[in-house]
């Protein structure tokens, strides 16, 4: 039998803590039953796990009490961890025992799957360096800027790699579920299980759902005045030579710069704050696909297109269709 466990931390959590314990649990007690149904032994052991007896959420709005304290848990097969407070800079003590505590279950087989903001204590914990990760599209610039060994692929709804899971923000924490379902059951369970739930299966990005604000808190005031600028020229085509001239800055060095203070090249910076534009014109306007593509500085609908698509995973037609209620009716 595997043994499964949802970690229940004790600080540094938020509301969203409690929905992915709550979420996680139920979702893998049902796949139990649906096993079970199919005349088939029970196939995992499932605990809530943590470091006191109850752990409060919200000022003791809501309290979870674990199954049993990190110390009982000898072996594990898998470790669940929720999400965490928004403002979560290191592990402070409670969370550093946790972190320390995943480490030792790594090393001797234990694979990891982190929900949302969780993947900070796995960050804390080391186990990402090097790796891929996601985490919600909100916080993945500061989380680049605290763990920088890191790979972020915000644009990831899940990632796998070295028997360590990340997923994307929010609710997506049931995707991820229901994606270790199929990989610790089997697909009709997974299938089963997205069913009753209502959790889309096989969903792969979160990119639909990113908000670009630009990352401006990095203290690179000429990179800082060449965001200001590009935002400033959203119907224009702007030359990043001729940018980084206006700055009396080299080109490799104005780019690698640039790289460093924002995570994306000129190039990429000036394409999302385009595509970001063009995204709240097709959320609340009636203009047609050509006159935002215009209003953004792109005049060829096939560019355009890719780059739109590229950067949300969708066309500009289908995130219209998707966002744009009047739209739909109209």
């Amino acid at each position: 039998m595997k043994h499964v466990s949802i970690l229940v931390p004790d600080a540094q959590t938020a509301l969203s803590s409690v929905a992915c314990i709550v979420g996680a649990y139920e979702m893998f007690i049902q796949a139990n039953a649906y096993w079970k149904e199919q005349g088939k032994k029970e196939f995992a052991k499932v605990q809530l796990v943590g470091i006191s007896k109850k752990a409060k959420f919200e000022e003791g709005l809501f309290t979870v009490s674990p199954h049993a304290h990190i110390t009982d848990v000898r072996k594990t097969d898998l470790i669940l961890i929720p999400s965490l407070a928004r403002n979560y800079q290191k592990a402070n003590k409670s969370n550093k025992l946790l972190a320390n505590w995943l480490g030792e279950h790594y090393k001797n087989g234990a694979e990891i799957a982190s929900m949302c903001s969780g993947a900070l204590l796995l960050a804390s914990a080391g186990l990402l360096d090097g790796k891929r990760c996601s985490t919600h599209w909100c916080f993945a610039d500061n989380f680049r800027a605290l763990f920088p060994k890191v790979i972020m692929q915000a644009e990831k709804l899940i990632t796998d790699e070295n028997g360590i899971y990340t997923n994307g923000g929010g609710y997506s924490f049931l995707n991820l579920v229901i994606y270790l379902l199929e990989k610790y059951y089997d697909r009709q369970t997974a299938v089963y299980c997205s069913k009753l739930f209502q959790v889309e299966i096989d969903r792969q990005s979160q990119s639909p759902f990113i908000i670009f604000n630009g990352q401006k808190s990095h203290g690179d005031e000429i990179v800082k005045k060449a965001q200001d600028y590009i935002e400033s020229k959203l119907d224009e085509k702007i030359s990043i030579e001729d940018l980084s001239s206006r700055f009396a800055v080299g080109r490799r060095n104005f780019d690698r710069r640039f790289i460093k203070a924002t995570g994306n090249t000129p190039v990429e910076y000036a394409q999302r704050v385009k595509v970001e534009s063009a995204k709240k014109s097709l959320e609340r306007t009636r203009k047609s696909i050509n006159d935002v593509m215009y209003e953004v500085g792109y005049s060829d609908v096939k560019a355009f297109r890719e780059v739109f698509k590229k950067i949300t995973g969708m066309s500009p037609l289908n995130y219209k269709n998707r966002y744009n209620k009047e739209a739909m009716e109209f």
